[in-house]
């Protein structure tokens, strides 16, 4: 069965206030604005609209929670990065990101998403800044990885984890395709691993 056979909504929060209780275990979807976080989300839990894709980036404006079962939740944050989001809207999801990542307790990893093409951009970087005091996990997903060819996708794959190791990163990389439907089985057995279980 996969890990995302139940996934079902359960609250989105604007601010910190608003977030469920901390407790359980938690995995954290986070990325640019249009890097294909959404899609990735539907691909992992073969459903078409779990999480919103929107042609528009910067729609996302709330966590979102969706439960897994077992205690476990998958957890949505709002897109980073996007130019037209006013000043005062960017600087409030940066706050509530930053503390998200770094202080909450449920959390036990991180899965970044990052289009293939643009990895470890100021933002993404700074991101892992924020929550590599916590030491937990991070699996990066390089989504869209069907726009490159083989030899790019390698080259980006190596480049990517090596900027990770020198960083300190406690982080392993994947290519991902929600297009081409590539990278799942890694991918869930990768979360499963940031969740605490084995899922094959």
């Amino acid at each position: 069965m996969s890990l995302f056979d139940r996934a079902a909504y359960v609250a989105s929060a604007h601010d910190l206030e608003q977030l469920p209780p901390d407790v359980g275990a938690e995995v954290a979807f986070v990325g640019r604005s249009n890097a294909g976080k959404s899609s990735a989300i539907n691909t992992l839990a073969n459903h078409k609209r779990l999480a919103f894709v929107s042609k528009t980036p910067g729609r996302t404006q709330l966590i979102n929670f969706f439960s897994l079962g077992d205690d476990r939740t998958l957890v949505d944050l709002p897109g980073y990065g996007y130019a037209q989001v006013p000043a005062r809207v960017k600087a409030h999801w940066q706050n509530v990101m930053a503390a998200y990542v770094s202080t909450r307790g449920a959390l036990r990893g991180l899965v970044l998403i990052m289009d293939a093409r643009h990895p470890l951009k100021a933002l993404d970087v700074k991101l892992l800044d924020w929550y590599l005091p916590t030491g937990k996990p991070v699996h990066c997903l390089l989504t869209k990885a069907d726009k490159l060819s083989k030899s790019e996708q390698a080259l980006t794959l190596r480049r990517v984890t090596k900027q990770l190791q020198v960083g300190g990163h406690n982080a392993t990389v994947q290519l991902f395709s929600s297009l081409k439907k590539e990278g799942i089985q890694e991918a869930e057995r990768a979360i499963a691993r940031l969740f605490g279980g084995t899922n094959g």
